[in-house]
C-alpha cells in the first residue's frame, strides 16, 4: 500500500514555501508530534508543518504545564519525530529558561537542529528580538510565538485570551512587527482575539499560525492528542476533535484483558 503524501507536492517544506503560500492564500496546516510514529503518519498524511512542542510537557510526560520541560527532553522528542519525516518541516520548541541569553538561544536551538529539527520556536516579542536575530545569524530559521505564552503561565496566573482592548491589540501588532524585523519567518498566535488576529495578519508579510485565535489567520495548528481524542482528561474549549483514540485504546486493552484472563477455562 502506498504512503505518499496526500498533497500534490512531494518537495519537502521550507521557511520560504510556507511565506509563499500566504501569498498565494493558501492555508498552512500544522500538527505536533513527539514520536516517530504520529510524525509519520501526519508527514504522510501531508501535513505541512510539525511542531514538536513543549506542549509534550503535559501530553506526554505528565507535567502540569509546560514550564517543567527541559532541552534533553526536547531534544529526544525532537529526534524521535524526525526520523519519521521526509517533507514537512519539523519545528522544535525550545524549552522555558533555555534562551534567556542570546549565546544560550543559539546553544540550545543547534542542539534542536542537530537532533533534527529544521527551524526553531520561542516563545515572546520583542523582548525576545536578540535571541531571534542570534539565533538566525547562526544560520537556524526561528518561528516566534505571540498571544497567551504557555511558559509564562505561572507569571500571569492561568492561561488568558489575549487582545481583549485596544492596548492588548496595539503591543501584539507591535510585537508582531518586531519579530518579523528580527526575521522570524513565522508566527504563531496563541488564544488571540479573532479581530486582533485578522489585523496582526494583513499586517504581516509572515504567515501567522493561530491556535484558539480564530479563523483568521493564514494557517491553524493543534496539538494531535487533541485532535484525535488521546488525551480525553482535557480538552480545550476551542477544539473539535477528529477522533477519539482514547476510547479505541481503553476497548483494545480491556478485550485483550478479558482474552487473558479466559485463556485455558
Amino acid at each position: 500500500m502506498s504512503h505518499e503524501p496526500t498533497t500534490s507536492d512531494s518537495s519537502p517544506m521550507t521557511p520560504d514555501r510556507l511565506k509563499e503560500m500566504k501569498v498565494q492564500g493558501e492555508k498552512i496546516a500544522v500538527l505536533t508530534a513527539y514520536d516517530y510514529p504520529t510524525a509519520r503518519l501526519f508527514d504522510e498524511s501531508g501535513i505541512d508543518v510539525i511542531l514538536v512542542g513543549d506542549s509534550l510537557g503535559m501530553v506526554v510526560l505528565g507535567y502540569p504545564d509546560t514550564t517543567h520541560v527541559t532541552i534533553d527532553e526536547m531534544v529526544h522528542h525532537v529526534g524521535a519525530a524526525a526520523r519519521g519525516v521526509k517533507r514537512a518541516l519539523v519545528v522544535g520548541d525550545l524549552p522555558f529558561a533555555s534562551y534567556t541569553m542570546p549565546k544560550q538561544a543559539v546553544v540550545n536551538a543547534r542542539r534542536l537542529m542537530d537532533a533534527g529539527a529544521h527551524a526553531v520556536k520561542l516563545e515572546g516579542g520583542r523582548d525576545q528580538c536578540d535571541q531571534i536575530e542570534e539565533i538566525i545569524a547562526d544560520g537556524i530559521p526561528v518561528m516566534a510565538h505571540l498571544g497567551m505564552l504557555p511558559q509564562s503561565v505561572k507569571m500571569e496566573g492561568g492561561y488568558k485570551i489575549k487582545g481583549k482592548t485596544p492596548p492588548e491589540v496595539e503591543k501584539l501588532l507591535d510585537d508582531a512587527r518586531a519579530v518579523q524585523e528580527a526575521g522570524a519567518f513565522a508566527v504563531v498566535l496563541e488564544l488571540v482575539k479573532s479581530e486582533a488576529s485578522a489585523q496582526i495578519s494583513t499586517a504581516l508579510s509572515i504567515p501567522t499560525i493561530g491556535i484558539g485565535s480564530g479563523l483568521n489567520c493564514d494557517g491553524q495548528v493543534l496539538v494531535s492528542h487533541d485532535l484525535i481524542g488521546l488525551f480525553p482528561w482535557f480538552t480545550p474549549k476551542f477544539v473539535k476533535p477528529h477522533g477519539h483514540v482514547a476510547e479505541q485504546i481503553r476497548a483494545s486493552a480491556a478485550a485483550f484483558i478479558a482474552d487473558t484472563k479466559q485463556a485455558g477455562r
